[in-house]
């Protein structure tokens, strides 16, 4: 892993940290009867995830995401390329040790309760007896269940949000550096999608490296500092929100009032509907306000003029001849 003195360089220059590498990545699997059929699951993925971000690996279903997850774990081996996690070889135990993992579909034993799995789990990791109980409590507080329901209830009686909190808690026993998870919000309803969701960014503001695939695109909007699209084993593109879908320079407006001569030199493509002026601001927004107050004009919206990130996602699908049934 990283030495203290090529953390102690990158944090004195301000570099970013790079947590998971992978080079030209490839997983090949074959089969038919005769095991000579191939299926490309993953194709040449390069791809960097730096110390302390949210990154969101996006894609339809069949793209590539799980196995590509599952490959950095070590659950699979790639067929060709090179990946390190942690500054170390893919597989590495030590490694393993500083990872957390919530599966797409974690198998909970049915008859224990959520606390009984935590403290199995927390054995797994060698965790003192004496600090379980403290860190159990801390972890189902944080992905809000009650002490006294992990307690009492087993988790065959849990609803699937539920086991979802049971599976995030359990990937945080260790105190992970990396935590990665497999479509974590899949399945649930939308108070527990909200739920998981937050959990996400408390994850984030306590400086936690999150890794995770995911095809609801507005979650990941809402919480990754970058991305990166997967789609039949190809990366087809990754960079921050504002590196993909534009840098929010440019809003679109919408105007009551005024007209197209005292308008017309702030806003481009300007036009007249429903009794509302529409069109792309082109100068500073705070002056724009203040022009307004001096015609007699009122700002009804402003929006950052740029594609959301789903538009943008079936954008590049389609630009690369890839169309999926709905």
């Amino acid at each position: 892993m990283y030495s203290a003195a090529d953390l102690a360089t990158q944090s004195t220059n301000n570099q970013p940290i790079p947590v998971v590498q992978t080079w030209n990545l490839c997983k090949v699997y074959r089969t038919g009867f005769w095991m000579n059929q191939k299926i490309e699951s993953l194709k040449d993925c390069s791809l960097t995830v730096y110390q302390g971000e949210t990154f969101g690996l996006l894609g339809p279903n069949g793209a590539g995401k799980t196995t590509l997850l599952k490959t950095l774990l070590g659950i699979i081996r790639p067929t060709s390329g090179k990946a390190v996690l942690l500054g170390r070889p893919i597989g590495d135990r030590n490694v393993k040790q500083k990872i957390g993992y919530l599966p797409e579909n974690a198998y909970l034993y049915d008859y224990l309760t959520a606390w009984e799995f935590l403290g199995f789990t927390a054995g797994l990791f060698q965790i003192p007896q004496s600090k379980q109980n403290r860190k159990i409590t801390e972890l189902l507080d944080l992905v809000g269940l009650a002490k006294s329901t992990a307690k009492k209830k087993k988790l065959k009686q849990y609803s699937k949000g539920m086991l979802q909190r049971v599976g995030m808690a359990q990937a945080l026993i260790n105190d992970p550096e990396v935590v990665f998870l497999d479509e974590p919000m899949s399945g649930l309803d939308p108070m527990g999608r909200y739920r998981m969701r937050e959990i996400v960014l408390s994850l984030k503001q306590a400086g936690k490296t999150i890794f995770f695939n995911s095809h609801i695109l507005a979650d990941v909007e809402q919480i990754c500092d970058r991305i990166a699209i997967l789609a039949l084993g190809d990366l087809i593109c990754q960079g921050s929100l504002n590196e993909l879908l534009g840098n929010g320079d440019v809003y679109q407006v919408l105007i009551k009032g005024g007209d197209s001569e005292t308008l017309a030199p702030w806003i481009s493509n300007l036009t007249w509907e429903n009794n509302r002026w529409h069109g792309q601001l082109q100068k500073s927004p705070e002056a724009f306000l203040a022009h307004l107050n001096t015609i007699d004009a009122q700002l009804i919206s402003m929006q950052l003029a740029r594609p959301s990130l789903e538009e943008f996602f079936m954008q590049q699908l389609r630009e690369r001849g890839i169309e999926f049934s709905r």
